[in-house]
């Protein structure tokens, strides 16, 4: 599901950052080394005073793991994208300096705005119209505006410069491989489509906990917290792919569709302190490794009582999953990571007369980077053979060769919206947790502890 990329000019603002050193650049590389970036041109800009040799060592840096693992013709396409790139310092809040560089590239030009969300509005309502050359694709990271307002301002902003199958707002936690695989497992099997629902589901919990700490980045997360960060925009995506009707197709527009229809039924119900809860890690142990309190970590601010750990309850008030929880949970410092989504069906109604043992529900759980299926089954033992027992069945889901951001790229330079949030969904998504950060912000629910390095506070439903 890979097209000719219709992109000849990859320009990345903020390209001196740390997402585009960290993640973007390699990428990139693992796609050209692929062979899926032919031709491409890439043009950094950025606020930092970098010369030529600066930008080169960048790019070194980045690419050096896809240079390693290329074949000749890899190498060949990694050197030629070297030996071609750009680097210019650029204020593009300043009305004409990013017009005028775009004039001078060769298009189709895809603009990546590796930036904070608040400088990616302005340098959006720096460009007019005319400044926008025909082509031009626009490039947004989440989050996608800090409201549901403000994400409609900034739709509407977009809209006035290109069409919106030339806006990409990206989620890089559902690579494309991740999106097929849940979508193949549901609608491709038989067994699961007639059990898919609220007769048989019991509840079904999406979490994503990262045993990694603020790791220098509070200038960013203080400001976000878990709430906005991970469950505003990847696990409400991932929800929707768990609970949408059947789709005609997987092309982008009878999926997207479909999602938009399912989030417009969710929200997150009053009271929120019983439907939604939030923490913050203090002072703790990683694997050996000491974790400061996280109030007193470089930049934090105490007094936003920014969680670091959160989880809400979603209800989806359809006839499919009518009173079905979705629990979203997402926190770092935890004790161990977590990426995957569970779902408990609902205990047989009769076990007969005879059986031993634990009957447990039978749980379906899949895995997030790298992709796993799991299915936990209630079987007869070694032995006693009516001695229940847990087994489970495991298999490895296929995977892409492609790094998360470079099936984010892909999809840009080839034209494919499909990894890319429809301006709708990304409002509703705001929508749905608003309500939920504003009771917040009145400390209506409590901000709880735990240490770094545990499971989280005690009690919490997942």
């Amino acid at each position: 599901m890979t097209s000719e990329p219709t992109v000849k000019t990859l320009l990345i603002l903020g390209a001196s950052g740390d997402l585009t050193g960290r993640l973007l650049l390699p990428g990139l590389a693992r796609l050209v080394a692929r062979g899926h970036a032919a031709g491409l041109t890439l043009v950094g800009a950025g606020s930092d005073d970098w010369s030529q040799e600066q930008w080169l060592e960048r790019l070194d840096t980045a690419f050096a793991d896809a240079n390693s693992q290329a074949n000749t013709d890899g190498k060949r396409e990694l050197k030629r994208i070297r030996t071609s790139t750009s680097y210019h310092r650029l204020d593009v809040t300043s009305g004409g300096e990013l017009a005028s560089l775009l004039a001078g590239l060769d298009g189709p030009v895809a603009v990546y705005f590796a930036l904070p969300p608040k400088i990616s509005q302005l340098a959006c309502e720096a460009l007019t119209p005319e400044e926008v050359p025909a082509g031009t694709r626009l490039v947004m990271e989440k989050p996608f505006g800090s409201s549901e307002e403000s994400a409609r301002h900034l739709n509407k902003t977009l809209a006035a410069l290109v069409p919106e199958d030339h806006i990409h707002r990206v989620d890089h936690f559902l690579g494309k491989a991740t999106v097929l695989n849940i979508l193949g497992l549901r609608f491709a099997n038989t067994f699961l489509e007639p059990v898919w629902n609220r007769e048989h589901i019991e509840k079904v919990e999406i979490i994503f906990d990262e045993d990694l700490a603020l790791e220098g980045r509070a200038r960013y997360y203080d400001g976000a917290g878990a709430l906005r960060d991970m469950i505003q925009s990847h696990l409400l995506q991932i929800m929707a792919l768990m609970a949408i009707e059947p789709p005609a197709s997987v092309d982008e527009r009878d999926l997207r569709d479909a999602v938009a229809t399912l989030l417009r039924a969710s929200s997150i119900k009053a009271p929120y302190a019983k439907n939604t809860r939030r923490a913050r890690y203090s002072a703790g142990s990683i694997d050996g490794r000491k974790v400061p309190d996280y109030a007193k970590e470089k930049g934090v601010d105490p007094s936003r009582n920014t969680e670091t750990l959160a989880e809400v309850r979603v209800d989806i008030d359809n006839w499919r999953w009518q009173g079905v929880p979705f629990m979203l949970r997402s926190g770092k410092a935890l004790g161990s990571m977590r990426k995957e989504a569970i779902v408990t069906f609902r205990p047989v109604p009769h076990l007969p007369k005879g059986f031993t043992g634990v009957d447990s529900p039978n749980q379906l759980r899949i895995g997030f980077g790298p992709d796993t299926l799991q299915f936990d089954v209630d079987v007869n033992g070694p032995g006693n053979v009516l001695s229940l027992d847990r087994a489970t069945l495991k298999a490895e889901l296929s995977a892409s060769d492609l790094l998360p951001y470079g099936e984010v790229l892909e999809g840009v330079l080839s034209g494919d919206p499909l990894l890319s949030v429809r301006a709708d969904t990304a409002e509703d998504c705001w929508r749905i947790v608003e309500p939920v950060i504003k009771a917040w912000a009145r400390d209506s629910v409590p901000l709880e502890e735990y240490p770094a390095g545990t499971p989280g506070p005690e009690g919490w439903p997942t």
